[in-house]
Order: C-alpha cells, then structure tokens, then sequence
C-alpha cells in the first residue's frame, strides 16, 4: 500500500538535508488554515457537505497545479488504520484532530513530506509546509505559493475587515502558524530556559512542546510559535518569529561554551553516561529516552561523541514513540513491551544489539 512509504521511515526525506543552524534549530513549519466560502466550517459540515469539500480539494491535486510542487500522494483518512494515523501524526504530517475526529478527512502528501494538506480538519483546508533547520522564510515561500495555487481555483471564506475566516477565533486574519522546532539542552541546564520562556511570551509568541499545544516540552525540544494571526501582515509575523529565535539561538550558543568552558568534565559525564545507558539499557520509558538522546545530541554538537549521526535525536525522536513502535513490531503493545522495543531499538541505532 502506498501509505506504507510514509508510516515504515521515522526520518522524512526533507529532514535529512541539513538546514542552517541544524545543530540547535530541529525543524521550521508554516501552517495556513483556510476556508471555502460555500460550505459551513467542519465542525457544522454535513457528511455530504464535507464529502463536496473533499472533492473539491482533490479536484486541485488532479488539475496538475500543484505539480511545480512536485509529485502527491492523496489518502482518505477512512482507508488508513488507527497505527498508521497515530504514526502520520508522529511525525507531524497530520494533527491529532484529523486522526481521531474528522469527517471525511484526507491528507495529501508530497514525496520528501515537507509538505503536507490536511482537508476537513478545523477547518477545510490547512497547507503544512516544513523545513530542515532555521527556514522559516523558506517555508513560508512554499506554504504561501501553494496557498495561490488553491485560491486560483476555490473560493475562500474573507472578510475585508477580518480576514480569513477559521473555525477557530484565534487563526482569524492571515491564518498562519508559524513555528520553529529548537532543541535547547544549555539553557537548560545552566537555568536559564525560564527567563527566556518568559521573555518570548511577552512578544507575543508561544512556547509548546514536541508535539505542539498542550504538549510537554520532553527532551529539551521546545516549539515557538506566533500567537497573533490577527492585525499583523504575515511578513511582520514571520518577521518578527525570525528575529527571536535568532536571539534564541544565540543565546543557547553562548550557553554551549559557557558549559564548554566552566564544566567541562561534568559535561562530557553527563552525556557520555547517557551514551553508555542508551546502548546497553534493556527496558526505558519515552520520558528518559528523550532526555538521554537530548544528552548524546548534545554531545554530538560539541564534539564529545563522535561516532553517532547528528540526526539521531530526530529519527529517534519519531522511532520511540508508541504507533511507530507499535509499527516496528508489527503488533500492538502493552506499555511494558514498549518500554522494552524502545531500549531494543536505540540500542540497535547505536550499534549494539
């Protein structure tokens, strides 16, 4: 089956090109939720109405607009199993909402996964676009041209005083989330991450974790994103997202030598047991598995370990989570049994069985 591309590989293509500033910024994403002006929102949507939008969306896709874009593949939330909507949303290419609520959702997938539309969701149409590394410009160009492409063909739902009309309140005006996915181990640890957090929520931004709101900040990955989508252009939005997280990044640099410098030893300790605990433990939560691998990537970025792929928070980020697990295993487990794949899996991405 062709979802099976998508669900067997915990690293998308479009990961494994390295972005600028790769070793602390994980990701860049831009979403654009819109609405057809013909139909009421998702949530009020009748099965035929929802069944229209589907076909109408998909009607893009066939007229071959989108194929400057490259080549995607169209699947009915229906025709998936709940393991392969709970690993598409793993790895970020789906929301939770779509997979467990949706009336005749689907998802449209280009080949690399960097991009990803999401149909009856909240709202009718969301357009993902994703990014290695510090690109959020970049990501904005592509979710902003596909946006063209579909409103050349469907009319949306716009208010000249309002904007774009969500079904949400707080996506009303431009639409956009714009995000950046950064992996902060030094602010941490020297405890600085509080002021910071705080600093950034006073402009305006949001702080989530790995798997967006209301999620916990596991691993030291954290997820900034604009709150506003109304009263601004989404230049000042990505703008203003982009002047931060460069601050941000500058400031967990400055902690990584400060860290270097002052605690040297206690550094490389703590990641190198970390090291040693990931290749030869026998059982281990997501918990502590990502607070491990946030050690060892940590330690890759500042050369203490150095036979391990800098890609290893990423892909094992993904791989330990239950539906991939699960996936692997080819059988649902219990919370145990997971427990158990996870430290079998890092082990054997470590080299060790």
């Amino acid at each position: 089956m062709e979802t099976n591309r998508f669900t067997h590989h915990a690293l998308s293509e479009w990961m494994k090109r390295e972005g600028p500033d790769s070793d602390i910024v994980i990701s860049s994403r831009v979403r654009i939720a819109r609405n057809l002006l013909a139909y009421p929102f998702p949530m009020l949507a009748t099965n035929q109405q929802s069944a229209e939008v589907l076909e109408q969306v998909r009607g893009v896709l066939d007229g071959g607009k989108l194929g400057e874009l490259g080549t995607f593949s169209f699947m009915p939330l229906a025709e998936l199993s709940e393991l392969e909507k709970k690993v598409l949303v793993e790895k970020h290419l789906i929301s939770p909402n779509l997979a467990a609520e949706s009336r005749n959702g689907a998802v449209m997938l280009s080949e690399d996964e960097s991009i990803s539309i999401m149909v009856n969701e909240e709202d009718h149409l969301r357009i993902q676009c994703l990014r290695s590394g510090f690109q959020i410009k970049e990501a904005w160009a592509a979710a902003n041209r596909l946006d063209d492409i579909f409103e050349d063909a469907l009319e949306y739902a716009f208010d000249e005083k309002r904007g774009y009309l969500t079904g949400c309140p707080t996506n009303v005006g431009t639409g956009i989330r714009a995000s950046v996915m950064l992996h902060l181990p030094a602010l941490v640890m020297t405890q600085q991450i509080n002021r910071i957090l705080q600093a950034i929520t006073q402009v305006g931004l949001a702080v989530r974790g790995l798997y967006g709101e209301g999620s916990e900040a596991i691993g030291n990955v954290f997820q900034i994103s604009n709150q506003i989508t109304l009263g601004q252009s989404e230049e000042e939005i990505i703008d203003n997202l982009y002047s931060v997280v460069r601050q941000i990044i500058e400031h967990e640099r400055a902690a990584r030598s400060k860290l270097a410098e002052e605690s040297s030893y206690r550094l490389t300790d703590r990641v190198n047991r970390s090291y040693g605990i990931l290749s030869h433990a026998v059982i281990m939560d997501s918990k502590e598995a990502a607070q491990r691998l946030s050690d060892v990537r940590l330690g890759i970025d500042l050369g203490i370990v150095q036979n391990v792929s800098a890609s290893v928070l990423e892909e094992l980020l993904v791989m330990t989570q239950p539906g991939f697990l699960q996936q692997y295993a080819g059988k649902k487990l219990s919370a145990e049994e997971r427990d158990i794949r996870r430290a079998q899996l890092i082990r054997e991405s470590f080299g060790n069985k």
